[in-house]
């Protein structure tokens, strides 16, 4: 039998079979849009595709009623694990009254909600993260006992946004954890032509915090990492810089070609390490999973998707005078 390597950080197998329900379920719910997007029927998707392990592992370090998000827009598998359901991110890409991130207002992947500690965000890229500072620093200065969770891609952390964040709370010590998500490309702007350092986590160090690289394609060493950065932010000890390396395996948006600015064979290449496959072979490996096991949530999964997109498109549109609510002090 092989080692259990999700025993050795303290994950249980029922929590690693939950891993995997999400990840699938953040990549069908994704899998779908695009399906509805190009029938003419939701007009945008922005995806998470290759980038669900490292959402779902960071999001099994913290804890959801107590620690809050300030998410980007492909952290749909960390939402999920927060409490949204396929039905809200289906309302949202919709564009429906009954959206919980923005009542059908916001374009998708624009999350947010109080009652799941998530940060509303907003189209600017890298706007989250000193949003997220200031948050910590409320909660200091409240005596609150919590953890904000900054994501970002590694384009954002060439933004003004990101560095100003970063100092600030590496001055103060404030309970952030700036998590970027390396899918390679700022749109089509590879990393060679981003970054001059090695590494986005190269970048802590000038912050007075430490930054970690590592394997975004591996939820259980995502967790790892990240349950150490939430445990050193809560006693005391600061922020810390988490560089998830993965790829992105679909287009930017569905308004992006990649053709344009990579092969098909590198994009290929990458999908020989989709975390789903990799995830989905060491549960095998180790018996959680088997055809039965893998089967039975594949059917529970598509049925989650199935009923959400029913149900948002045959949900009604926000009214026309609906449109001032909360703009005008209605």
């Amino acid at each position: 039998m092989t080692t259990k390597r999700h025993e050795q950080v303290g994950l249980t197998d029922a929590q690693v079979l939950d891993m995997y329900y999400y990840m699938l379920l953040a990549r069908k719910i994704d899998e779908r849009q695009w399906l509805l997007n190009r029938a003419g029927k939701v007009p945008f998707v922005i995806s998470c595709q290759g980038q669900e392990a490292a959402q779902v592992g960071a999001a099994f370090a913290m804890e959801k009623d107590r620690d809050f998000l300030c998410p980007y827009y492909r952290d749909l598998g960390l939402v999920l694990v927060f409490g949204q359901t396929a039905r809200d991110c289906m309302l949202s890409a919709f564009a429906k009254a009954e959206d919980p991130n923005s009542g059908g207002r916001q374009m998708p992947g624009h999350f947010g909600g109080k009652k799941y500690n998530i940060l509303t965000g907003s189209s600017p890229v890298t706007t989250q993260v000193p949003h997220a500072v200031g948050m910590a620093l409320a909660g200091r200065m409240k005596q609150k006992d919590f953890v904000v969770y900054a994501s970002f891609g590694e384009g954002s952390s060439n933004q003004g946004d990101f560095h100003e964040g970063a100092n600030f709370a590496g001055v103060h010590k404030l309970p952030v954890i700036f998590f970027c998500e390396n899918n390679k490309y700022a749109i089509s702007v590879p990393l060679n032509k981003q970054l001059a350092c090695e590494s986005v986590a190269d970048r802590a160090i000038g912050y007075g915090f430490p930054g970690i690289s590592v394997d975004g394609n591996d939820p259980i060493e995502v967790y790892r990492v990240m349950k150490e950065a939430v445990e050193r932010a809560r006693s005391g000890q600061g922020p810390t810089l988490i560089e998830a390396v993965m790829y992105r395996l679909v287009p930017h948006s569905s308004d992006d070609d990649d053709r344009v600015y990579r092969t098909r064979e590198e994009v290929e290449e990458a999908k020989k390490k989709d975390p789903l496959i990799v995830f989905a072979a060491y549960l095998r490996e180790i018996g959680l999973l088997d055809e039965h096991k893998e089967a039975d949530m594949l059917a529970r999964v598509q049925l989650e998707v199935d009923e959400a997109t029913e149900y948002a498109e045959n949900a009604p549109y926000p009214t026309p005078e609906s449109t001032m609510t909360y703009v005008y002090g209605e």
